[in-house]
Formats: structure tokens, sequence, C-alpha cells
């Protein structure tokens, strides 16, 4: 497997201006000629599918939910970033290339990232267009805040549900396209596997998950919009729906799969409160801007408040440890997720946690409210400060929010070139579900950011390119690919509802996410990591032995459809362990506890790991390839990560 990144020659800021002029294009009158699959429905790609189909091909999209309108980019709360400088307060498009640079520790593509820059204002204008509501201040400008990793305020938003509003934007320029009938959509299909020709991608295979029927579309290139893995771990701030498989499959078909092991911990979540909980919920980072984190200075009091002894209320301020703001003095509560995930982890096992698990530190708004008024933090907050009081039945406004870190987000993915191609000719991969924009850790209101700039602004003109090289011949849909396919994800739905064991799918689910927390969450070692290895491949030959799968493929059946997610999960886990194991060093969300600083900060090893690691499939019983793509920096200096 060779890695072509193909990186344009040039300086930096021009690198995009000139790929577009020398890419290929398709003749209006011949786009109608080509069909593109899209698949996933979210800010990626409902943004991809309209774009291109008022560009004039034709679009195949798919969802399994019953409405585009139900993709997890809905959950996005805080914002999206932009370099437009409102408020004058010094940022540029190359600061925000900088400092997303820095906030993925040096782990990314400089050329995607700063693209990923220069787009950004773009984005603000076509959602601004669409009518996005996007708050506003007094004189009618579009308002601002800041978000952690930056010191200037570059994030535009609708409180705290911008990424509603956002996929509202998007999903109405889809509806349009499927109104004038250049967009075909498949509402309640999952996409079970990919179809190559000679090496090509040219279709893919699905379920409808009403009727169980399994069907074949076939395309001059498919599109993978499908989101991040991070349900790997069970318990995660994302929908119980989100799953691997889309971009799993794909990976058996040859696409390469890079750094599987970097996943965001996100630090302002609700905690866990028991085994009954099927997913977290995320509580927006905007609310770090006024909110102050902080637990209890000694043990001794953090014990008396976990027993009941004394209230929250009664801790002097003096007593109290606004550990963010001591340690990192220049960005106090707006240090990247990554660095506030793990001082959160380090209070709580400190014995400073609070909340009767103690697994919980505090944010607490008494002085933004004392400063601004109950009435101007409820204009900013009051939809985050509801759901936070109808989840925990404790109202904010009068005591400190407890939260604690949860898996949010999966910088990993498919790995994609400069186009966003993966190593399969004619499958791009958008969104989260690729891994090219973030590095290591991912800036909050990055996300809504990369999805739609890859939707709206990159794929419309690169996937022209290819295109245009191939030319507009139909696709073969009577291939045997396509029917060895079919017969592929009809034999594994076969052997699915043969399990007539006696533990339930989410049973082990949740034992693989005990495990990933455990052993590849927030800290890893060496030692962890391969007693974890072990632990996944003995669950996962249990699962095949004892798992139990009801009901029948021809009804709707949310067992089988939990049954292949959870199987591609088992898979992943293991590779992502050893994309762990393999990186020696910490960087971002991956922080092996071996590489530390005397601070306990992590620390990269740059002469040995400055590089993404694309795993190549090598068979289900063989261990996994690893190629390196070595990441050239010419334009920012690599420097330990400090925010002091």
């Amino acid at each position: 497997m060779v890695l072509d990144s193909k990186i344009p020659e040039g300086p930096l800021g021009e690198k995009w201006s000139k790929h577009k002029f020398n890419l290929k294009l398709v003749n209006p009158a011949n786009k109608r000629k080509y069909t593109v699959i899209v698949v996933g429905t979210g800010l990626a790609g409902a943004s991809a599918a309209a774009s291109l189909a008022e560009l004039g091909y034709n679009v195949k999209a798919f969802c399994y939910q019953d409405s585009a309108r139900r993709a997890h980019s809905i959950a996005a709360q805080g914002g999206i970033n932009a370099a437009k400088n409102y408020r004058n307060d010094g940022d540029s498009v190359y600061r925000l290339f900088y400092d997303t640079i820095k906030g993925g520790d040096y782990r990314a593509r400089e050329a995607n990232v700063h693209r990923l820059a220069e787009v950004s204002n773009d984005i603000i204008d076509q959602c601004v267009a669409q009518g996005v509501p996007f708050a506003r201040e007094y004189g009618g400008l579009l308002d601002n805040r800041s978000f952690g990793g930056a010191q200037v305020s570059r994030t535009f938003y609708a409180r705290g549900q911008t990424g509603q509003q956002l996929l509202l934007g998007a999903y109405s320029a889809l509806n349009r396209q499927i109104h004038e009938g250049k967009v075909k959509m498949y509402n309640r299909h999952e996409m079970l596997d990919l179809v190559t020709v000679d090496g090509k991608a040219q279709g893919i295979v699905t379920r409808n998950l009403l009727t169980g029927e399994i069907e074949t579309f076939a395309g001059h290139a498919v599109l993978l919009c499908t989101g991040g893995y991070g349900n790997v771990f069970y318990l995660s701030t994302n929908a119980m729906g989100c799953n691997t498989t889309a971009i799993w499959r794909s990976y058996k078909k040859g696409a390469a799969f890079a750094n599987p092991c970097f996943t965001q911990i996100h630090p302002t979540c609700i905690p866990v409160t028991g085994d009954h909980q099927s997913k977290l919920t995320l509580m927006s980072e905007s609310l770090r801007n006024d909110g102050r984190v902080w637990v209890p200075k000694t043990r001794e009091m953090a014990a008396r408040l976990r027993k009941g002894e004394i209230k929250v209320s009664d801790i002097k301020e003096e007593d109290r440890d606004y550990f963010l703001e001591r340690k990192y003095p220049s960005f106090g509560n707006l240090v990247p997720r990554d660095v506030a995930s793990r001082n959160a982890k380090e209070a709580a096992d400190d014995g400073r946690g609070v909340g009767a698990s103690g697994k919980a530190v505090y944010l607490d708004f008494a002085e933004a409210i004392g400063r601004l008024g109950k009435a101007a933090v409820e204009a900013k907050y009051g939809n985050l400060f509801d759901m936070y009081y109808q989840i925990t039945n404790e109202n904010p406004y009068e005591m400190p929010m407890r939260i604690y870190p949860a898996v949010h987000y999966t910088m990993g993915g498919l790995w994609v070139d400069y186009n966003l191609m993966t190593t399969v000719p004619g499958l791009y991969c958008l969104g989260e579900a690729n891994f090219s924009d973030h590095g290591a850790n991912r800036l909050g209101a990055s996300a809504l950011m990369q999805g739609l700039a890859d939707g709206y602004f990159v794929i419309p003109y690169t996937v022209g390119d290819y295109l245009a090289n191939i030319g507009p011949k139909p696709v073969d849909a009577s291939h045997p690919a396509f029917a060895q396919a079919k017969k592929d994800v009809e034999d594994r739905i076969k052997r699915f509802l043969s399990m007539k064991g006696t533990k339930t799918v989410d049973e082990y689910h949740r034992d693989l996410g005990l495990i990933m927390w455990e052993y590849c969450g927030m800290a890893r070692n060496e030692q962890g990591l391969t007693k974890a290895k072990g632990m996944i491949k003995e669950l996962r030959e249990d699962f095949w032995k004892n798992a139990i799968v009801i009901g029948e493929n021809e009804e709707m059946n949310m067992c089988l459809e939990k049954a292949g997610r959870v199987a591609d999960f088992l898979e992943l886990a293991e590779l992502m362990v050893d994309d762990a194991l393999n990186r020696k060093e910490s960087c971002g969300g991956h922080f092996r506890e071996e590489s530390q600083t005397e601070e306990g900060e992590a620390k990269r090893d740059d002469e040995n790991y400055a590089y993404v690691a694309a795993w190549e499939f090598k068979g289900d019983d063989a261990p996994a390839a690893m190629h390196k793509e070595q990441l050239i920096f010419e334009n920012v200096k690599l420097t330990q990560r400090s925010y002091k």
C-alpha cells in the first residue's frame, strides 16, 4: 500500500487555490451522466449531497434514521469556528490554522488544516444565506464567544443548539434537491458493505431496516459521511445508533484506517450515575467561557461533601481549588479538552472529586451570574441549563454543575489524501469519519467546521477530478462483484440469526466499553493495553459462541442491527489497542503514562512518532500492517505544547 497524500506544491496559503485550478472539471452537460452515492446525511453528508446535486450530479443519499434531520450532528451544542475576526482581537486565517495544529499536538497535516481555516469564513456566509439564526450583537453583527485552546473569540453560535440549526440549513438545501429530483433519498437504509470492481469503489450493499431487504446500489463514486466511532466505549456522548460499520466494512475492502487510538475525551459531561445508563450527556464546552472549574482543596473536605455532612455552599472561596486557573493562567478554564479532561481525572484520583461517586468536579457560574446577571447568563446558556436541570434535578443557577470527562469525538478514521479520497479509488470519506484535520486532539467548535468545509467547499471540487478521469461510462450493476458482496452480507446476517446463546449483544457491548475505558481511555500504559488486547480477543470469541440474536431478517430487528455493529466494534477495539501500543508517546488525547513531563503533561516524541499510522487489513486472523505517512512541518515549529 502506497500513501500518496497528494499535497500540492507551493506556499501554504496558495496550495488550495492552485490545486482547485489544476483539478480536472466535468462539463455541466456531462455531470448528469454521473451518479454519486453519499452514505450518511449529517452535516458532512447533507452538505455534500446538496452541493453535488446543485452542480448537476445525480446523488443517492442514505441514512439509517427515519429522517436526515435525526443525524447526530444535531446534538452539537456550542458553536462553529471561523476566522472572521469580528471582535478585532487578533484573529486571522493563520492564527486559526496555528491554533488547530497546536491543539492537535502537531499530529495533523499542515496543508489540510490551513485549507480548513481558509474556507471557514465561507461556511459562515453560506449558513447565514441559508437562514441559520446565529446569535447577534446589539448592532446586528454576528456574535462570537471563546472556546478551548484559543485566546480569541471566533466561535459563532446559536445558543446551545448550533448543530441543530446548521443541520436544518443543510437539510433544507438537501430537501430542495430531493424535490428537484437530483437526490434520491433512502431513509432507514444501513450500509453493510462496500462494492469494489477492479479495485475501485462502485457501489454499496444496504439493509432496509424496516423490511430486512438486502439491496445493492451502484455509483461512480462513494462518499462516506458516517461520523465517528466513539460508541466503541459503550458510554459516550454519541447517539446510541452511532457506529463504525460503514468505515469498518470499507477498511476490510482495502481502505486504510488512520490513527484509530486518537479518541477525544470531553471534559464537560454529566457524570455517570449507574449501570442503568446507555449513553452520557454532553454539556457544551462554551460553558467554560463563564463557568469556573473547581474542587475542594483537601481530601477531607471532599469526603465530607460526598457524605452529605456539608453542602457545596458551605465551602468558602479560600477552600476551593480552581485548578485550571491555577495551573494554566494564560488559558485558565479554556485549555483544550484533553488538558482539561486529564486534570479533572487527576483531581478525582487524588480523592478530591465531588458527587456521590467522587467522579466529578464542579463547573460554577456564581461569579458570572454576579457579574453579568442571571438574565444575561440565561440568554447565553438557558437551554443547556434547562437540560442539566431536567437530567439531574439540580438548578445550576443556584448551585454548581457537576461534570466529568466522557468519550466524545474520534480524531482517527479512514485515511484520506488531500482530495479526501481513501486508499480505495473512488471511495471518499468526509467529516468525523476521516482522520484528516484534527491531529491527536480536536479543538472545540471545529467538528461542525470540518463537516461543512468537506461537504460544501472541498468535495465538490475534488470528486470532479476523479470523475473526469474515469469518464461517464455507466457503472455495471450486474457485475459479479455486486452479487458477491450481497451474498457476503446475507451470509453474515444468517450467521447472526443462528446465534442462540445466553448473553445479549448489549452485555457484550457494555463489557467492551468497560475494557476500553479502563485501559484505552484517558490514560494508557503498555501493561494495561497488552491486557486489554487479550481481554478483547477473549470477549470477541465469546461473542460468537454465546451471544443471542432473536427475531428474523425480514422485519424490523434492532437486535440484529446491534449485533452487526457490536461485532464491528469488537474488531475495531483491537486495532485501537494495537495503535495505542505502537505509539509510545503522549500526544493530545493519547496519553501514555510512560511518556510525560515532570509536571505531568503529555510528552511527544517527534523524532520517532511524527507520522500518521495508517493500518491495512490483512485478513480476519492476521495482524494489520501499519504504514507511515510522515508529517512534514514547514510553517510551524514543533514545540512542547504549553497553555500556561
